[in-house]
């Protein structure tokens, strides 16, 4: 695969935002609800560095890339939150997670709102603007939707334990040590066996790629982009 160094600018800075802004994001919103595990760590910042997973903002990508994943995903270094240090635990847990996939809905809302703002740049300049516009309303919005995934520790996961009765959210919160390995399974792993045996197991991804295009075209629409 060619990688220049064009892609690599204007795929980058949108994808350092969407991240940086996600975890920003969980972490000012626990700290508002009375934990201050976040602040104390550092981690109520927009220093990216603070927030770059290896494995999952780097490798996990590169696996999805390589394994020709339809739908190609990441994550950064999750927020540490005591939950039990929340004013509410168990409704606050729910705005804490919530706060991420929000912030990049905005986030990509704004970069819609921008698109309206390109013939007022130079003209040397408006292409690679336009491709960080877009690729931000897509980076955005896949991080939106693959972080709502009802599988602990994604912020989905951690919504559904927030508002599930007990007797459902406790066996859904012990899934959270195995939340990674299920996603990579469920998403990476079972695709590749389903295409040894020439069936298409890849349901997941591609339920996920659906809600991506429609929020997309959402957007656009609510922008007046459509």
């Amino acid at each position: 695969m060619n990688i220049t160094l064009y892609s690599l600018s204007v795929w980058v800075l949108p994808l350092v935002i969407a991240i940086t802004f996600h975890e920003a994001a969980h972490a000012f919103v626990a700290r508002y609800f009375g934990d201050k595990t976040a602040s104390e760590l550092g981690r109520v910042s927009f220093n990216p560095i603070r927030h770059i997973d290896p494995f999952g903002t780097l490798v996990l990508p590169a696996m999805l890339l390589l394994s020709q994943s339809p739908f190609l995903f990441g994550y950064a270094k999750p927020v540490p939150v005591n939950f039990r240090a929340l004013n509410n635990p168990r409704l606050d847990m729910v705005f804490v997670a919530l706060a991420g996939p929000a912030t990049n809905i905005l986030l990509a809302l704004a970069a819609a709102l921008a698109l309206h703002a390109l013939p007022f740049v130079p003209a040397n300049a408006a292409q690679w603007i336009f491709d960080n516009l877009k690729n931000a309303l897509i980076i955005n919005v896949v991080l939106a939707v693959f972080n709502m995934l009802p599988i602990p520790p994604l912020d989905g996961g951690r919504v559904a334990v927030g508002l599930l009765p007990r007797p459902l959210s406790a066996p859904l919160a012990r899934l959270e040590p195995f939340g990674m390995l299920i996603l990579i399974g469920i998403l990476i792993l079972l695709p590749l066996a389903g295409a040894q045996f020439g069936l298409n197991l890849d349901i997941v991804s591609s339920v996920l790629s659906s809600a991506r295009d429609f929020i997309i075209r959402l957007l656009l629409a609510i922008t007046g982009n459509a």
